[in-house]
């Protein structure tokens, strides 16, 4: 007798789902939660206590449906938290009734009281409702100043961790901490129709694409996804700056990281990496410009030029034009370091930022040689990241390799991903067997 059809058999359970699909679907669940009626710190709270308990249940039971999973435990913890507000509340009330007046009671906003018949937004638990830059605009609330309002929107939609953030930042950890649990308790029970800053929300794009370009979590492509559909939806010279200079960045990307094929003794791998733990940090110097996305470097060139025509510069723009000058150049030394060098200037002008300093005295270096851009350093806090490295870099170009290994190894102590250390520690290595 044959057995059953092979067809008709249920398939494999499916396994967990990984780290990047979780982090594409906690913007989905929080704005479902949102639509529904919570208000947005109470989403995000219940959406996390969600993550929590599928780390318990998922590895033994993983859902069919994770979305729909996370959906339903995240608003049964939001009504369960609602309703343990709601009774304390009210026994609040009960114990202060003689002198509160009746008016003065609190009344929940429900999702009908918001006037989105034809809102959008208000479509259910629809798949193809992408609610994350909405949520992005949601986060940055005038209510917010822009550096909690950036903090928070990188937190609870962006997918980074508090010491993350804090990194980007450039503060304690401690800090930053509070600084996210403050601009949640100042949401709290705010009416979300308000979206924020453009600005602000150009800056957590930014700040989510630099962070996934460091390789250690991939976020780069969906923030140049959702910078896209920014300026596909607004027409803004800075939405198309920022475009344009995640477009050069990115066209970068596969030439970036060296796999673990790389083998010892600093030797070179045959295939790049993805910036995992297992690749090494590829400079810009030493890049085979044969990977580089032509196609992307092309797009990414017309839309600045178009930005520029329109001759309101911002910040965006300049940094564009920085990378576009390193995209178009056939290596290293035919760069344009004094355009380059000007290109800073101009940024610095727009915004003053250590990190653009830093950045421009390495082109000084190029530009006017080495000791004049260790000078240019000097004006920029050796506490900054990256610091280190960028003097070993003058130095080693300075032919002073006793001191560049030194500062090779310090820079490896202090550099925050595995790829970045394995380069700046092989860096010492070489240089110091030339002592």
């Amino acid at each position: 007798m044959d057995g059953p059809d092979p067809a008709s058999r249920p398939g494999p359970a499916p396994g967990p789902p990984s780290g990047s699909d979780l982090r594409a679907l906690i913007p989905q669940v929080i704005g479902v939660l949102v639509r529904r009626g919570a208000d947005f710190a109470a989403a995000e709270d219940a959406v996390q206590d969600a993550l929590v308990e599928s780390l318990r249940s998922w590895p033994a039971d993983p859902p069919r449906d994770p979305r729909a999973w996370l959906i339903a435990v995240g608003w049964r913890k939001f009504l369960d938290a609602a309703r343990s507000d709601s009774a304390r509340r009210r026994r609040e009330d009960l114990a202060t009734a003689e002198q509160v007046v009746a008016s003065s009671s609190y009344s929940p906003l429900l999702p009908g009281d918001r006037g989105d018949a034809g809102d959008p937004r208000a479509q259910g638990d629809r798949r193809d409702v992408d609610d994350t830059l909405w949520l992005y605009f949601l986060c940055a609330h005038p209510a917010l100043p822009m550096p909690s309002a950036i903090a928070l929107t990188l937190r609870a939609v962006g997918g980074l961790t508090t010491r993350q953030i804090a990194r980007a930042f450039l503060v304690p950890e401690a800090t930053m901490a509070q600084r996210i649990s403050r601009a949640k308790r100042t949401l709290a029970g705010q009416r979300l129709d308000r979206p924020g800053d453009v600005a602000t929300v150009l800056r957590v794009l930014y700040l989510v694409f630099n962070e996934g370009y460091t390789g250690e979590v991939d976020l780069a492509a969906e923030a140049l996804r959702l910078t896209r559909q920014l300026s596909a939806a607004i027409d803004h010279p800075e939405v198309r700056g920022l475009l344009a200079l995640m477009m050069l960045h990115h066209a970068r990307r596969a030439a970036r990281f060296g796999g673990a094929a790389r083998g010892g003794a600093g030797g070179r791998g045959s295939g790049p990496g993805n910036g995992g733990d297992d690749d090494e940090l590829i400079p810009l110097a030493e890049q085979d410009r044969r990977l580089w996305d032509a196609d992307a470097i092309a797009e990414g060139t017309a839309i600045l030029q178009a930005a520029l025509a329109r001759d309101q510069l911002g910040e965006y723009q300049a940094q564009a034009a920085i990378a576009a000058l390193h995209a178009d150049a056939p290596s290293t030394a035919e760069t344009d370091w004094l355009q380059i060098v000007e290109w800073y200037d101009e940024l610095l002008a727009l915004r003053e930022s250590p990190v653009a300093r830093l950045g421009r005295a390495v082109a000084v270096g190029h530009a006017d040689g080495p000791h004049a851009g260790l000078a240019a350093l000097a004006e920029v806090p050796e506490t900054l990241p990256r610091h280190a490295a960028a003097r070993a870099y003058l130095h080693e170009q300075a032919g002073e390799s006793a001191t560049a290994a030194r500062l090779f190894e310090r820079a490896a102590a202090e550099a925050t991903s595995m790829a970045e250390r394995r380069y700046l520690a092989r860096k010492a290595a070489e240089l110091g067997e030339r002592r």
